[in-house]
């Protein structure tokens, strides 16, 4: 069986450009094994959502949904705000959505890295963005689990990842994600077939 190339999309929850969420998937991509690739989409230019202007949607979005429509699977990296996915990342995703019928993100694989300079790690942002992913059948890759606590001891001052064991955790997440990818690839390819 020939070895299948795997496109990943990456999308960070912070618009800051310090953010240690942009830094963990920069490292992603470098961890990245050879027959994937990873493309960081940046959330700066996505306007607030109106269902007023979705068809046609602002060209921003028209770029998002066209770049989620052609990977093979999503890679979010979210900060925590309040106990949960912050305002950019979750009207990114409304956006990619609408108009109802036509969601880019229908039966994508997807995983989750998040990084905080707190002790929890992102767990409950990350908790309630497997939560919107079911109604947007996305499918969740459930291990491993990769929250960052503490991320400014993780990274340098340029956004570089220094953390081996944090490395090794990113490096894992990509490699199942990749693997997860290409067994949805087989069972869209089998169910074609039939």
């Amino acid at each position: 069986m020939e070895r299948q190339e795997v496109k990943i999309l990456g999308i960070a929850g912070s618009l800051r450009k310090g953010s240690y969420n942009r830094a963990a998937l920069r490292a992603a991509k470098k961890l990245a094994p050879d027959n994937a690739s990873i493309e960081i989409f940046v959330l700066d230019n996505i306007p607030p959502y109106n269902q007023d202007k979705e068809n046609p949607p602002p060209e921003s979005v028209a770029e998002l949904k066209e770049k989620i429509r052609s990977s093979d699977a999503i890679l979010f990296a979210t900060p925590e705000y309040n106990y949960s996915v912050p305002g950019v990342l979750k009207n990114a995703i409304d956006w990619a959505s609408r108009p109802y019928g036509d969601s880019a993100w229908e039966g994508k694989p997807a995983a989750i890295i998040g990084a905080s300079p707190g002790m929890i790690g992102t767990a409950r942002a990350q908790y309630h963005l497997r939560q919107m992913f079911v109604f947007l059948n996305i499918y969740a890759l459930n291990r491993p689990e990769v929250m960052i606590p503490h991320a400014a001891d993780k990274f340098d001052e340029q956004g570089n990842l220094t953390d081996k064991f944090t490395e090794k955790m990113i490096k894992e997440l990509v490699q199942a994600l990749v693997k997860w990818a290409i067994r949805h690839q087989r069972i869209q390819q089998l169910a074609a077939e039939m």
